[in-house]
């Protein structure tokens, strides 16, 4: 870890636990074992986020590339895995190259290594960065017509309202005014089912969770015991948004880089909103932060969608 990415990752979490309601920013679930974990969830069967969005481009990717143009210039933030990407790439006429983006460095460099060898002509320029801040776009060797961001898997709804529309913002500015967003978004549907995709019988969500503190031992020396903490998951139907917390199991104190930090039996500390979105709601809002929407593909169920928008940004 960078010793930048240590000192963020430190400041970001003792201000975190020092919050009456306590909690860790989202972005520090994705390291190494974390973004294994997070493959994981995706092959669970309460998960339907990511069978259901790969259903929808596998049917419609061609539709989608055609969106996007021809020698455009394809940036993935927060990539993971770099698994839906290819449903794209195979499509897509002459793309420029496709800058993957993600904070887990040794899961990106391995992803980009195993990307490149079925795409050996493509241009591929993975950036470790933070998304949900300012980052680099490499220029690709060969003349970019247009840039498109590619933004799947409901990745939106882990920011609060405020945050997210900073992201689309920036997004639009990203892309320049022409450009193109391709995003997934979780929608509105029955409780029990949103709750049940986070709350798996195996209990790898839970293991997840928990690897946030873990993390923190490994790589700020803290003192966590992962297994004294409990994994919740709730929906919010007023906020429209599945909440997930670590449950302390009792009294105890866990230091931070030398700082004591005590819990309450019950105290719990907030590690991830995932909002559920109305296609409706979402295109208003998407028109303030510069972009309009004009393509949606649904599942049958209505239960993701995938939208394209164009910047407006002058």
């Amino acid at each position: 870890m960078k010793l930048d990415t240590a000192a963020r990752f430190r400041a970001d979490l003792l201000r975190g636990l020092a919050l009456p309601q306590k909690r860790i920013p989202a972005r520090y679930f994705y390291d190494a074992a974390g973004s294994q974990l997070f493959d994981q969830i995706t092959e669970l069967p309460e998960y339907y986020l990511t069978r259901t969005e790969l259903s929808i481009l596998e049917k419609s990717a061609e539709e989608m590339a055609a969106r996007l143009g021809p020698q455009c210039l394809l940036i993935e933030p927060g990539a993971g895995s770099l698994v839906k990407v290819r449903f794209l790439l195979d499509r897509m006429e002459g793309p420029a190259g496709y800058v993957p983006v993600d904070v887990s460095a040794e899961h990106l460099t391995r992803a980009a290594a195993a990307l490149q060898g079925h795409y050996p002509t493509l241009a591929i320029l993975p950036v470790c960065a933070d998304f949900s801040a300012p980052f680099p776009v490499p220029r690709p060797p060969r003349p970019e017509a247009r840039r498109a961001i590619f933004f799947p898997g409901s990745t939106l709804g882990n920011f609060g309202p405020a945050e997210a529309d900073a992201l689309l913002t920036r997004f639009a500015d990203v892309a320049g005014p022409g450009g193109s967003l391709l995003i997934g978004l979780d929608l509105q549907k029955d409780p029990a089912v949103i709750e049940a995709a986070y709350n798996d019988r195996r209990g790898v969500t839970a293991a997840f969770n928990r690897n946030v503190l873990a993390r923190a031992n490994r790589e700020l020396g803290a003192d966590f015991d992962p297994d004294a903490f409990r994994h919740r998951a709730s929906y919010d139907p007023t906020a429209g948004r599945i909440e997930m917390h670590l449950e302390s199991l009792a009294d105890q104190t866990v230091r931070v880089a030398g700082t004591a930090v005590r819990f309450r039996a019950g105290e719990m500390i907030h590690t991830e909103d995932s909002y559920k979105y109305d296609l409706d709601a979402f295109a208003r809002r998407a028109a303030a932060c510069g972009w309009r929407a004009d393509a949606t593909w649904t599942d049958a169920r209505r239960a993701f969608a995938v939208l394209h928008l164009t910047a407006d940004v002058s």
